[in-house]
């Protein structure tokens, strides 16, 4: 999908080089997987929006998250909204509701974000894949508790993953998405035995220090 080529030289020049500053789960990386992911939700959902907001949400949306991940939404929203050259690119209408997309985009907000942009980014914000979630969980847990044993941090990873995507979890989403259905699925699946979980996730860290990509 089409975006102003200026505001992407701009972005990935200037804005892509301070995700190294986050870790692993929030990395560039990250960025960019929810970035193709929200043009393929607008693309599957056939969307009628601004694919150059789109964009910028999706790029900016975990900027701030080294700062302080409680609250990096609003960090991010902040960061973003006080970023001039972004002038160039948007009214002032438009950065207000790509900043307040960037506010709404935590799955854990008890509140539906305020337009459709929130949506699309909170939605690319979700994991789909397995692997995905037994290898964030673990190293975002590592970083919370440095200390923490991997059975200890395999624990949490469990208990966080049944709150946010078991049957009652608060994960929201808002447009249709094969992809994420089927991994809805696995994951439950897999979360259904809590023993035969923590061995997968184990055997799968395991193999991933072993490669050294953890």
């Amino acid at each position: 999908m089409k975006v102003n080529n200026e505001l992407r030289k701009y972005i990935e020049e200037n804005i892509f080089p301070e995700y190294s500053k986050n870790e692993s789960g929030h990395s560039l990386s990250h960025i960019k997987y929810v970035i193709e992911r929200s043009f393929q939700l607008v693309k599957e959902n056939n969307l009628d929006v601004n694919l150059d907001m789109v964009y910028t949400i999706a790029a900016f949306h975990d900027i701030g998250h080294h700062i302080d991940s409680k609250t990096h939404e609003i960090i991010s929203a902040d960061i973003m909204y006080k970023d001039d050259n972004l002038k160039n690119y948007f009214t002032g209408e438009e950065l207000i509701t790509i900043k307040e997309a960037i506010e709404d985009h935590r799955a854990s907000s008890k509140e539906d974000p305020r337009s459709i942009y929130g949506k699309i980014v909170s939605s690319a914000d979700r994991n789909n894949t397995v692997e995905d979630c037994l290898r964030r969980t673990y190293t975002y847990g590592k970083k919370l508790s440095p200390d923490a044993t991997d059975e200890e941090l395999f624990l949490r990873a469990y208990d966080v993953l049944v709150n946010k995507f078991g049957e009652n979890g608060y994960a929201k989403f808002y447009f249709k998405d094969s992809v994420y259905e089927k991994f809805l699925k696995d994951l439950r699946t897999l979360l259904s035995n809590k023993n035969n979980y923590i061995q997968t996730q184990k055997e799968y860290i395991k193999q991933l220090k072993k490669e050294n990509k953890i």
